[in-house]
């Protein structure tokens, strides 16, 4: 372990936000130091050994997350995209026995790298699950991040109408799960002014399900990915199970750029050759002159005011712009497109952006795993996707919950073993003229 922790490093291991330290800093409850030699304030370690939740991470630092399932764990995935989180939940040892998603590349690139997986595509709306209550452990799903209507002091499950997190909740209630996860960007906390998130806990809560508080922001960079990435991760237990959750504890260790491109610890060869785009001659000329680790403001300044326009004259660093990317560094939170010029995310040694397959290591998919579609439409699956390894740690996090539920509920087990088993995963669906019984979620009327 470190001797020293940055205020965002201990706000997440002890699941607090910055401004809670602050506070604490201004009370003297937990006061902060100046590091020798960067002189930023700080936290010793030997001041956070006072804590439970730090200490836990001090301890996971030697033995990981990992977690063997005590029985076969399922779970039903929602805005599926190209699987990021379902590969990471299957490494971890959730089975995966349906996918909604509504982009048909993805799907392709699902059924081509998992023939077994029940690829349900279409839109959401259009699909009743209602077979599968009471038949998976968990439902999950990475839900768009959309205004609400609020009608009401309380927001309610009628004025979610019309938004993906309403068809996240209405299949929370058809299927019943023990628990759910929803995933989001960072700035769903703040959307609205946090009305938003505050009407999905309110929804949740009203079909039957506790919100996991404070609501946490995971950083990817903590969990075995070698990416500045940030996912808001919400947890939802069935009122009826009265058992704590706890989040994946960080790791210590952070890897870089080399070692997602590179053979290392996280691969065990170079990352194989693929296509990729390619920069215009005239951003190229401009990008030829960035040293890695730099961005615009490393150009001569007649090059900076031409190639950032009135940007050059607007407030902010705007860091992403003309950005070559470091081999010691983690990359930048990767887009769905490679050479946005808002978020410019250069090859550290190449002026180029990064190809395909440098795009999926980077989100710690393996070699193996094909996406399917145009060079565009294979950016777009990858850059929307969460990072394998983020995802697997999440997955240890619910086997550790679910292992604790069925141990608590042993009694039980059989005939709830005996219901799941009967989970058939074809490979076709029930169109909505078809409402007979079926192993597979039926479509709804229209």
């Amino acid at each position: 372990m470190k001797n020293y922790y940055s205020i965002s490093e201990v706000a997440e291991i002890l699941g607090k936000s910055t401004e809670t330290l602050r506070r604490w800093d201004r009370n003297g409850k937990l006061t902060a130091v100046r590091e020798p030699m960067s002189n930023y304030r700080v936290y010793r370690k030997e001041q956070l050994q006072l804590f439970p939740e730090f200490n836990k991470v001090a301890q996971n630092n030697n033995i990981g997350n990992f977690i063997e399932p005590n029985h076969q764990y399922s779970v039903l995935e929602l805005f599926a995209g190209a699987g990021g989180l379902a590969i990471g939940l299957e490494e971890a040892g959730i089975k995966c026995v349906a996918l909604n998603e509504i982009d048909k590349w993805a799907c392709q690139t699902l059924r081509e790298n998992r023939s077994n997986w029940n690829v349900l595509e279409g839109d959401i709306k259009n699909y009743d699950f209602s077979e599968y209550k009471n038949k998976v452990d968990v439902v999950t799903g990475g839900f768009p991040c959309q205004a609400f209507s609020y009608a009401g002091k309380k927001l309610g499950m009628k004025d979610a109408r019309g938004t993906l997190f309403y068809e996240f909740a209405r299949v929370i209630k058809e299927v019943k799960p023990a628990i759910c996860i929803g995933e989001n960007v960072r700035g769903l906390l703040s959307h609205e002014k946090g009305k938003t998130l505050e009407g999905m806990i309110s929804i949740l809560d009203e079909i039957g399900y506790n919100v996991v508080t404070p609501v946490r922001v995971l950083k990817a960079i903590n969990y075995n990915v070698p990416q500045k990435r940030e996912r808001l991760i919400l947890v939802g237990i069935r009122k009826d199970i009265d058992l704590e959750y706890n989040y994946p504890l960080p790791y210590e260790k952070v890897y870089n750029l080399c070692d997602a491109l590179k053979k290392g610890d996280l691969f065990d060869t170079n990352v194989p050759k693929s296509k990729g785009t390619t920069y215009p001659e005239h951003k190229k000329k401009v990008l030829d002159l960035i040293p890695q680790k730099g961005y615009w403001r490393d150009l001569p300044l007649d090059l900076q005011k031409e190639y950032m326009q009135k940007s050059f004259y607007l407030g902010g660093g705007k860091t992403g712009m003309a950005r070559r990317i470091g081999w010691d560094e983690p990359c930048l939170t990767l887009t769905c497109s490679p050479a946005q010029k808002q978020t410019e995310r250069c090859h550290p040694e190449e002026t180029r952006p990064f190809t395909v397959r440098e795009y999926a290591r980077i989100q710690t998919f393996p070699d193996k795993w094909k996406f399917e579609g145009s060079v565009s439409q294979q950016y777009k699956q990858i850059g929307n996707a969460v990072p394998v390894n983020l995802a697997k740690e999440i997955g240890y996090s619910i086997i550790d919950f679910l292992n604790r539920y069925y141990e608590m509920n042993q009694e039980n087990f059989a005939s709830i073993s005996f219901v799941k088993a009967s989970i058939v995963s074809p490979n076709t669906f029930v169109p909505s003229t078809s409402r007979a019984t079926s192993p597979t979620a039926s479509m709804r009327s229209k």
